[in-house]
């Protein structure tokens, strides 16, 4: 037996581990108190904005709830608009009347909290990406006029980090587009956003929410077209916005269209067939002449097959290209102002890139000679009309070729 004292538990403290325990939820609580807080202050935001910066509400549980009460009036269900059981009051957004003086002071208060409480700006995307889900649960179409100026005015106000892609993205749905949902919605929002910005902001924004490639999507499915867009949003008075597609539209079909030439120029197609559907698709896309002769020599000189730094084989490249091409020039240069316009777009090219400055009256002289530029219109570019871009340079570069002209002429 051994003589060794056993071990006791005596006088031993034993520890327990500690568990956070975390007091249970009570949104209505924290409405109610919002709510008296605007009550007491008779709807004054300078007022409530103060009680609410020295009150001890637990905002970071119940941000959704705080901006609820903001927009409403009170707490709304969840996952939806409709009223909660509870305290309202009636200073509320949806309360005031459907204008931007009536609204902008509720922005101006939430940004002033959210200067304080910057974490609250989740909250807020929440609730207005709740709101815009449920466009079709607000009865009055002054309430969604509400929403719409409401919205329009977080984003013209820069509400720090508020994030355009996911509080539009319910607008894209086609279920509350062909209710016909999402169209004067988004309408009032564009009306009221281009009234502290411009369109170049608006774009901005629709870019970054994703939208500005899906603004048909606004529309319902049956009116989704490049004229239905253009005739509403003119009747809205929305011009800056109509334009701005139409040159989208005529971007896309333009780069539609270089790609097509591109191809047919580089596998050698046949020019009678390349003119031909040339001649369709900017009959299609209403490309006026300019565009099109513009288009036509960027794409020729984009496909010749440049050689690095051999001034010569560059030179004879470029030159087989125009003598190669030139019925097709000669297809759309149909006047002397078409004429002009392809000179100035050689000139300007042979100005911007070095591997062409030298070659300048080669080319127009090739033109002449191939038919697709008149004796008169270089002579009138030579002495009047020529692009400001290296005038002198150029000038100097064609005498030889115009005193050619003029002795030609002479003789005859």
């Amino acid at each position: 037996m051994s003589s060794k004292e056993k071990p006791t538990l005596g006088g031993t403290r034993i520890k327990t581990r500690k568990r956070n325990i975390t007091a249970p939820l009570d949104p209505a609580a924290f409405a109610d108190a919002v709510v008296q807080i605007y009550l007491d202050n008779a709807g004054d935001l300078e007022l409530i904005a103060k009680s609410i910066e020295s009150s001890d509400l637990n905002f970071s549980r119940y941000g959704d709830t705080f901006f609820e009460v903001i927009f409403t009036g009170g707490r709304t269900q969840p996952g939806t608009i409709k009223a909660d059981e509870g305290d309202k009051h009636s200073y509320s957004v949806l309360d005031c009347e459907a204008t931007r003086e009536a609204i902008l002071p509720s922005v101006l208060y939430i940004q002033k909290v959210l200067r304080r409480r910057p974490f609250l700006i989740k909250n807020l995307e929440n609730v207005m990406r709740r709101f815009l889900q449920c466009l079709e649960l607000f009865k009055e179409n002054n309430d969604k006029k509400k929403l719409a100026i409401f919205t329009a005015l977080t984003f013209s106000q820069k509400l720090s980090g508020l994030p355009p892609e996911t509080i539009f993205q319910p607008l894209l749905k086609d279920n509350l587009a062909d209710k016909g949902l999402v169209l004067p919605f988004i309408t009032d929002f564009f009306k009221e956003y281009l009234k502290d910005s411009n369109i170049d902001d608006l774009i901005a924004l629709l870019k970054k929410g994703k939208m500005d490639d899906n603004m048909l999507e606004f529309f319902p499915t049956a009116k989704r077209s490049a004229k239905g867009f253009s005739d509403h949003f003119m009747k809205e008075g929305l011009v800056s916005l109509v334009e701005y597609n139409q040159k989208k539209i005529f971007d896309v079909k333009m780069k539609e269209m270089k790609t097509t030439l591109k191809t047919k120029i580089e596998k050698e197609a046949d020019i009678s067939e390349v003119i031909d559907q040339m001649k369709q698709q900017v009959s299609e896309a209403k490309m006026p002449d300019i565009e099109v002769i513009r288009l036509l020599w960027d794409v020729l000189m984009d496909a010749v097959q440049w050689s690095g730094k051999n001034q010569q084989q560059n030179a004879n490249a470029a030159l087989r290209q125009v003598k190669t091409w030139a019925e097709l020039l000669n297809a759309f240069c149909t006047n002397g102002k078409l004429e002009l316009e392809l000179i100035y777009k050689v000139q300007i090219q042979c100005y911007e890139d070095a591997k062409l400055m030298k070659l300048f009256p080669e080319i127009i002289r090739s033109l002449y000679e191939q038919d697709v530029l008149a004796e008169d219109t270089i002579l009138l570019w030579f002495r009047k009309g020529s692009n400001p871009k290296g005038r002198q340079t150029f000038v100097k570069s064609l005498e030889p070729f115009v005193k050619w002209l003029d002795e030609a002429e002479e003789e005859e």
